[in-house]
């Protein structure tokens, strides 16, 4: 099969944020907030604010839970869905309503963000530390008293606070950073670069966060082309943010951690991306609100938040979290390109499309616009448009390197689409060269000769190598036993594409393919049930006659009457 990347570039994935620190360890994710119980005797505002909540329309949820609030002030069911839900819109009422809450977790952060930002640090310390140790709350609590002793000027305190944790196992790397931050606010150079380098080495890749606060501190400390060389490693872990490289190098002699509500920020935003890898995401949105509360314009919380409420195919919440990124933001490239992808997601194929045109405007020499655009012309089908914007994409790298496959191979799929193949053919080997063993490559020149009948030998060759690199991926499995067969190896045909229609039991071509492959095999009903399956779910729009001219040669040669075109139903 040929292998298409998804079209759709994460601008900014949880492992960017936090790559190399595992979640896997927190424990029970339930002690962030209360069960929920049922409300007996919910009135009409309850009910319509649960369903408002279903239906994800946090504000209707929020007036309603408040209405219903008002005649039963006492119920406890009610005061946690209305703090909920003002808490996650930050609403002010959130406070007020926290009070009410000594027992839930998410109440207490709140009332201890709340005396953090108004300056009473002994207040906000002991709340901090009176949170239960268990669950995430004992992940976080040492990070939120070590900065909340920071902003009394405690220094040392604090990072004695984090000392154990610096030395243990769990978190390490999260820990080591907020000591580094901490020891460089506090002047404490010897201290912060020792942290900083111990907070690097766990961390063991770069991530947005700890490259922008570590370019920061080089060049701070008169390091530029040491700072220079660590935003680099940024944008070649994540071409998304390379439109915004240059901006952030701008900013890199700028502290990110500028006073210790800025730290606590941090830590809430970290243990959201560890809760993000792990598909916590309700509890994620919890802590990256509270991150925004104490800090509004870490634009890095907007954009995992804006990825979360995506996943959940709610494009409209996205955007609005990222509507009040200020337009000197030195991520806005980035919010910008998230903004146009969500755009389309609307369903506004053409505003994207002049967003996009503007961006690109904007960033005369940066590719990634016109490389969105291009992927959004190819999900439209609008094969030969999208060929000329990859071009002028590519036109925009004056040096094509390793990273750079990804247009070559983009461009190449447009240009297969458009009955174009010694130009597609080229661009694959273009690819390669750049890449040798990028898997979908391989796969995709390996799958289109064999649908040609061209160098066979050297096709399989290439989607072995492919199945090596990705052995659990169906469609590369399916393009093995697709030239398998081709080859005249039905017994090893079926082995490879059975497994493949295991891994990918809903893809059309898969089926498709199975079943001619058991029609090699002489298993002829088999092959009519899994070429019937493939027209139910959803094949090109090119192969649904050539399964339903499958499906009439086979009923003719097994001498069945009912033409093809009438069994729909899988059997």
């Amino acid at each position: 099969m040929q292998h298409v990347r998804a079209l759709r570039r994460s601008i900014l994935l949880a492992a960017s944020l936090l790559s190399g620190c595992a979640a896997s360890d927190i424990g029970p994710l339930d002690a962030l907030l209360s069960p929920r119980h049922s409300a007996p005797g919910a009135s009409g505002a309850f009910l319509n604010g649960r369903f408002a909540a279903i239906q994800h329309d946090m504000d209707h949820a929020a007036d309603n839970f408040l209405t219903a609030l008002k005649t039963d002030p006492d119920n406890p069911e009610l005061q946690q869905q209305a703090f909920l839900s003002t808490l996650l819109l930050g609403r002010s009422e959130a406070v007020r309503l926290a009070r009410s809450q000594p027992a839930n977790p998410a109440a207490q952060l709140l009332l201890g963000d709340t005396e953090a930002r108004d300056g009473r640090w002994p207040a906000a310390e002991a709340r901090y530390a009176a949170l239960p140790r268990q669950g995430l709350t004992q992940v976080l609590q040492p990070l939120l008293v070590a900065w909340s002793q920071q902003g009394q000027g405690q220094t040392d305190a604090a990072l004695a606070t984090l000392r154990p944790f610096v030395e243990g196992q769990r978190f390490r790397a999260i820990y080591a950073l907020h000591a580094a931050m901490i020891a460089d606010l506090g002047l404490r150079v010897a201290e912060a670069a020792r942290l900083y380098r111990t907070a690097q080495l766990e961390f063991g890749g770069m991530n947005l966060q700890l490259a922008r606060t570590l370019a920061s501190w080089q060049s701070r400390q008169g390091h530029a082309a040491e700072a220079a060389q660590t935003l680099q490693a940024l944008t070649e872990s994540s071409d998304d943010l390379a439109i915004s490289a240059q901006a952030v190098a701008a900013d890199a002699p700028n502290r990110q951690v500028r006073k210790p509500t800025d730290g606590i920020a941090e830590a809430y935003l970290a243990l959201a991306a560890a809760l993000r890898s792990q598909d916590s995401s309700d509890f994620a949105i919890v802590l990256l609100r509270l991150a925004l509360d104490m800090r509004p314009d870490l634009t890095a919380a907007r954009l995992l938040m804006a990825e979360i409420v995506d996943g959940g195919k709610r494009p409209e919440a996205a955007l609005a979290a990222l509507k009040s990124v200020a337009s000197d933001d030195p991520l806005i490239g980035v919010v910008r390109l998230r903004r146009a992808a969500l755009t389309e997601r609307m369903g506004q194929t053409e505003d994207a499309l002049r967003m996009l045109d503007q961006i690109a405007r904007d960033y005369p020499t940066r590719p990634e616009p016109l490389t969105m655009q291009g992927d959004i012309l190819r999900t439209k089908r609008r094969f030969a448009d999208a060929v000329d914007v990859y071009g002028n994409a590519i036109a925009r790298v004056q040096r094509p390197g390793r990273s750079s496959w990804p247009l070559f191979y983009d461009r190449a799929i447009a240009l297969e689409r458009s009955h174009q193949w010694v130009r597609a053919e080229a661009d694959f080997n273009r690819a390669l060269e750049l890449s040798p063993d990028q898997p979908y490559v391989l796969n995709y020149l390996g799958y289109s000769w064999t649908e040609q009948g061209r160098n066979l030998p050297k096709a399989r060759q290439m989607i072995e190598r492919a199945v090596e690199l990705r052995p659990n991926d169906g469609s590369i499995l399916d393009s093995l036993g697709w030239v398998t067969l081709r080859q005249g190896d039905v017994k090893g045909a079926i082995r490879s594409l059975e497994h493949a229609v295991e891994l990918q039991s809903e893809d059309a071509t898969v089926n498709g393919h199975l079943g001619d492959a058991y029609w090699a095999a002489g298993r002829r009903l088999e092959a009519q049930f899994q070429w019937r399956r493939a027209l139910n779910l959803k094949p090109d729009q090119d192969d649904v006659p050539k399964l339903e001219a499958k499906l009439r040669e086979s009923e003719q040669a097994l001498g069945m009457p009912t033409p093809a075109t009438a069994q729909r139903a899988t059997p």
